[in-house]
């Protein structure tokens, strides 16, 4: 991790999605998911990039049935920019 990032895991918790419709809530998903980690890294909800495997990940079993919680890495540049990914592995 090089000095100029910083690099979090977050777990998002999808618990507001019971509110919503059920064919908007894989679309509610990623607009929590943005103000979740916005929130905890201290961004704004436009600078927030969602990479497209955790886009399919949110979306796999449809737009009804998004995951209950999901664990995301968040890397924060110096720009104020904030990449959101699943975490690797290991």
């Amino acid at each position: 991790m090089a000095e100029d990032e910083d690099e979090r895991i977050i777990t998002v918790p999808f618990r507001k999605l019971q509110d919503v419709p059920r064919t908007r809530r894989a679309q509610k998903a990623i607009k929590l998911l943005k103000a979740h980690v916005a929130r905890h890294m201290k961004a704004d909800v436009d600078d927030v990039w969602i990479y497209w495997d955790l886009n399919e990940a949110i979306w796999a079993r449809g737009r009804e049935k998004p995951p209950n919680k999901i664990k995301v890495k968040a890397i924060k540049f110096e720009d104020g920019l904030v990449e959101v990914s699943l975490p690797d592995e290991e």
